[in-house]
């Protein structure tokens, strides 16, 4: 047993929660991981591996009880998103993606949206997150979307754009500023807007370097009209919010960037320990064990640093921002790395779209761009050592 093998079998998770972990760990890879190649090719998304999921019930894990869930651990999510996005990071991030666009709803949402929504993305339903637009990426402030109260209705008018399942989804939890409150953060409100609404539309999707079968969108909102109930919380309380929900889709979406980390990682070993030139093992070589020797080191600390993350998520805690954002930054650069090295350890192999590494080091790219760009993280880190000026 390696010591990555170690640290995974020293996770902290109930007995029902190792079970339902090695369940998945069959279903990504008997069914998930054998299908990942064809979907790359074809820019499909992948029904199949979506209704899989749902034939285990992943989604009920975040879900309370209350609303036809079986809430387990976020160490155990975490581990679920490692070990689907290890087998297909496309599939990896449309999973991941319910619990980003959901949370919010269950941690701010009244008692009534909670029995509306709530036992759709238990069943099996799928949500978007929708933030983005063409004029603000990073910097959310500088979105364009309008919330106008018109009666008990709310009208949107606007655009998103590079929304994950945006063409897909059953529910997106839809960031906007509400008319009538000045001030770029004071306005910043979110609402639930459900699929079929009229005036929604999908305007395009995107033709991507990577994670080709996870459908992005561009959105289109002309006129859309929902109940005022629809809205999460109060007017203006939209940044708060975001931030809090941020905080905790970051550790996500550095557990996916581990899972092609890990993929990448693993079958590189697995080639150098089996090729051979000059009559030696790949691995046998000494600068080629120093490569493997840091590429294991900082996935044993950043996946340490993983679960150190999801139990305090666990625990209740919320101020963690900047671990949040550590975590982000050096799980989504170890993912670039680990699988640009493994493109390089296999060689001319390597380059060529019959083995998996090449379609790793196309996936690991957008996990240093989104949840903030890692230059956004640095900053974020760096600016909170800053002391306070008399």
């Amino acid at each position: 047993m390696n010591v990555l093998e170690r640290l995974d079998d020293r996770l902290k998770l109930a007995q029902e929660e190792r079970m339902l972990l090695e369940s998945v760990r069959q279903l990504s890879r008997e069914k998930i991981a054998p299908r990942a190649e064809h979907y790359d090719r074809q820019g499909e998304f992948p029904w199949d591996n979506v209704h899989a999921i749902n034939a285990l019930g992943l989604n009920a894990m975040f879900v309370p009880e209350a609303y036809g869930g079986a809430p387990l651990s976020f160490n155990a999510y975490l581990a679920c998103v490692r070990e689907i996005s290890q087998a297909c990071a496309s599939t990896g991030i449309i999973w991941a993606t319910n619990y980003h666009g959901m949370k919010p709803l269950i941690d701010w949402g009244t008692e009534a949206q909670k029995q509306r929504f709530l036992p759709r993305i238990a069943e099996g339903g799928l949500g978007a997150l929708a933030i983005t637009e063409p004029g603000a990426g990073s910097d959310a402030t500088g979105m364009r979307t309008t919330f106008r109260e018109e009666g008990d209705e709310i009208v949107i008018t606007g655009g998103k754009t590079f929304i994950t399942n945006g063409d897909v989804a059953d529910l997106y939890l839809l960031f906007g500023k509400w008319d009538g409150i000045v001030g770029a953060k004071e306005s910043i409100s979110v609402l639930i807007l459900e699929k079929g609404t009229p005036g929604l539309s999908v305007v395009r999707l995107e033709d991507k370097m990577g994670t080709r079968a996870s459908s992005t969108a561009t959105l289109a909102f002309d006129q859309c009209r929902v109940p005022r109930d629809h809205l999460i919380g109060e007017p203006g309380d939209g940044l708060k919010i975001l931030f809090a929900s941020l905080n905790k889709s970051r550790p996500s979406v550095a557990a996916h960037a581990l899972g092609i980390a890990r993929a990448a990682f693993e079958d590189s070993i697995a080639y150098i320990n089996d090729r051979r030139q000059s009559g030696r093992r790949i691995l046998e070589f000494q600068g080629i064990q120093f490569m493997v020797a840091d590429l294991a080191a900082d996935l044993a600390l950043v996946e340490s640093w993983l679960w150190q993350i999801g139990e305090r998520v666990e625990a209740g805690e919320t101020d963690f921002g900047i671990e949040a954002s550590i975590l982000k930054l050096r799980a989504s650069d170890l993912a670039m790395r680990a699988s640009t090295d493994a493109v390089q350890l296999l060689g001319g192999y390597g380059y060529c779209k019959d083995y998996r590494v090449e379609r790793c080091m196309r996936d690991a790219k957008i996990t240093q761009i989104w949840e903030g760009t890692n230059q956004v993280h640095r900053q974020l880190i760096g600016r909170s050592f800053l002391t306070k000026q008399p």
